[in-house]
């Protein structure tokens, strides 16, 4: 069966391979656009890394639609210090061959999903949820054509930009909050599960032994040095998780959830408070995904990388 989605995104290194496995996977997922936000670097940035990454995959028949350029309140903060000054370190990726569609990334959500039909079309955000709640707001006749949401963000425990909170979600809470708050199924990939996403060595290699542009890249972005401080020492595939779960859900485990978003800007912005044993008796908002079969999920994804130019 075919799943309608949006890949809604900050490329980055994660981002990267999460693009590659969907644009691997086309039996199953039908990607209607790729749609860009400020967040591991700046929106410019982040669209021509979007290209750089459909160039990579001979994907031109994917629209690639530039969004937001920074948080709905904050200040954008990047992430340079982990990417690299291009948001793709190690993947060696020439520029793009190729320009972005016209229109701005939130009427393009707008557009899709309108001429879905009801529970048509899956949301998959890697980045900050700027864009997603910008299209809420603007065109809540949008949200019944939503099937569900499955993000990448937040964390159960420790954060990674700050010791409460996740990148995205410190970029921009208050997107965050309005996307939690929105009513649809949401299914949420935090730091918990994510930082068990991480290939073996050996994994590592396979890739790089591949033989195709795609592994080659890959292989490059896993093994670039990575700072310290960020909650591991290998590189956990954060992203590639939310496109995962929608081929292979039986790799993940989790329960549902009441999430809450911190949008005040003092050492707790953008934490998620996740009532993983049900003591605020609210109604869960999030299916919380908790683990993941890595060596499977690795195991799976060399599969699919393979099959790429």
């Amino acid at each position: 069966m075919h799943e309608a989605i949006i890949i809604d995104t900050d490329p980055g290194q994660d981002d990267a391979v999460a693009l590659l496995l969907a644009f691997a996977s086309t039996e199953r997922i039908d990607l209607r656009a790729i749609t860009t936000v400020a967040g591991n670097v700046p929106v410019t940035q982040t669209t021509a890394n979007a290209l750089r990454i459909r160039d990579l995959a001979g994907r031109d028949d994917i629209p690639v639609h530039c969004g937001a350029e920074g948080p709905l309140v904050f200040a954008l903060e990047t992430a340079e210090f982990v990417c690299g000054p291009d948001g793709l370190a190690g993947a060696d990726l020439p520029q793009p061959r190729s320009e972005a569609a016209p229109g701005h990334a939130v009427q393009a959500i707008i557009e899709i999903c309108r001429a879905a039909p009801a529970d048509g079309i899956t949301l998959c955000p890697l980045g900050p949820l700027t864009n997603l709640a910008l299209a809420f707001r603007l065109a809540p006749d949008i949200l019944p054509k939503v099937k569900r949401i499955v993000l990448m963000g937040g964390a159960i425990g420790l954060g990674n930009i700050t010791p409460a909170a996740e990148f995205n979600t410190y970029v921009d809470p208050h997107a965050a909050a309005v996307v939690f708050d929105c009513g649809r199924p949401i299914v949420m990939f935090g730091l918990g599960v994510t930082l068990q996403a991480i290939a073996s060595h050996d994994q590592i290699a396979r890739i790089g032994a591949l033989g195709n542009a795609a592994g080659k890249a890959v292989h490059g972005m896993l093994t670039r040095p990575r700072p310290g401080g960020l909650g591991s020492n290998g590189h956990p595939m954060h992203d590639p998780c939310v496109i995962a779960y929608l081929l292979w859900p039986e790799l993940f485990d989790g329960r549902g959830c009441f999430v809450a978003v911190e949008t005040g800007d003092g050492p707790l912005r953008g934490r998620t408070t996740i009532d993983w044993n049900g003591r605020l008796k609210r109604e869960p908002n999030a299916h919380v995904v908790a683990t993941v079969k890595a060596h499977e999920l690795f195991e799976r994804m060399i599969e699919r990388l393979a099959t790429l130019p």
